[in-house]
């Protein structure tokens, strides 16, 4: 009798209005269980994510007063094209970490910001870059420092995570194993832009001799570039690249290319990329904390950022903010200055983009 229990039997012994009721609120059931926690359900049956592209090109003193509408112009179309450029490897298929390559490589090669051309002076006048890249859907990562010839740090350090057995290569070492893996190798000076040089030429005459250690105050702070990426096979991916800190001396590193303070990415929590005063992400382990507090703490992505950015950073004495994005398709963008050039997209030919507080 158990293996002949049909519908049929239970129609009878019931009626049809409550065998029909109860079978809706089974069909209902199953498809909230087919509806894991940041899928869509589809008609064929297959498990579809929000696909999702989020940048930054670093946060600092950014306000209208101090930008032309010319030169706003100018970082808004820059920002959207990375998105659009990001964003496009992921509509045809492809995967999040080289969405977040081919974002940063665009923003490597805009001498707009500080990350490969037009990155920022050292003390002694060179440009010093680094990178880093995290694969949220098996933990590894790629990080290059202090380069001075690789003219797509980015690029350079995918490679290590893909084609070495470590997770971060430094100085002439770094450039060496990119020669050998065929990355393109310039000469320093394509990195150099007039901008920034009359920049360095500027705070030379302001500080005299002064012989500094090392920055000293967030004004010689420039920032950084970064994205983070979710694609249609729910993998996050988040990527960071920079010139670093303005004036840096003795072989400085800052957070940008330290995974868990500048990058981080868990399919399971989030991915972040930060931006700001490196030393305090590095103390903090600003981008791998918001995982743990989703992890541990069951926090959501937002508060999670906010907590780290709003309250702990500040508390320590640094500024700055990050980007995150988690596997439902949820964005943060915290930051602690005056503003953040940011933005993220959804949808082809629907970029936003943003740059101050409000």
């Amino acid at each position: 009798m158990q293996k002949n229990f049909s519908f049929k039997l239970l129609r009878s012994a019931l009626g049809n209005t409550v065998v029909g009721g109860l079978a809706l609120i089974l069909a209902q059931g199953f498809l909230i269980m087919g509806c894991e926690t940041g899928k869509v359900a589809t008609t064929d049956g297959a498990d579809s994510y929000p696909v999702t592209l989020v940048i930054h090109g670093g946060a600092g003193t950014i306000s209208r007063k101090n930008m032309t509408p010319e030169r706003e112009q100018e970082y808004r179309k820059a920002l959207q094209h990375a998105l659009d450029t990001g964003f496009s490897v992921l509509t045809k298929g492809g995967k999040s970490i080289d969405a977040v390559i081919a974002a940063i490589t665009y923003l490597e090669d805009c001498p707009l910001f500080n990350a490969g051309k037009g990155s920022v002076f050292t003390y002694s006048g060179r440009n010093e870059l680094d990178a880093s890249l995290m694969d949220g859907s098996n933990l590894k990562a790629g990080a290059v420092a202090g380069v001075t010839t690789i003219k797509n740090p980015i690029q350079a350090a995918h490679a290590v995570m893909t084609q070495s057995e470590h997770v971060m290569l430094a100085g002439r070492g770094a450039e060496q194993f990119a020669a050998e893996h065929g990355l393109t190798i310039v000469d320093p000076s394509y990195f150099v832009d007039s901008a920034r040089y009359e920049q360095f030429i500027n705070r030379r005459k302001q500080q005299g001799t002064k012989d500094a250690a090392s920055p000293d105050g967030p004004e010689k702070k420039f920032g950084t570039v970064g994205a983070v990426a979710l694609d249609q096979y729910g993998n996050i991916a988040a990527a960071t690249s920079t010139g670093g800190m303005s004036d840096k001396r003795f072989g400085r590193v800052g957070d940008s290319p330290i995974i868990g303070a500048g990058t981080y990415a868990r399919n399971t929590t989030c991915g972040v990329s930060a931006t700001g005063w490196g030393e305090y992400f590095i103390r903090l382990a600003v981008a791998h904390d918001i995982s743990a507090m989703m992890e541990y703490g069951g926090l959501s992505l937002q508060e999670a950022a906010d907590s780290v950015i709003m309250k702990k950073l500040p508390a320590l004495g640094g500024d700055g903010g990050i980007i995150a994005l988690d596997q439902k398709g949820n964005i943060a963008m915290p930051f602690n200055t005056e503003g953040m050039y940011r933005g993220y997209i959804r949808s082809p030919g629907k970029a936003e983009v943003f740059m101050y507080k409000d």
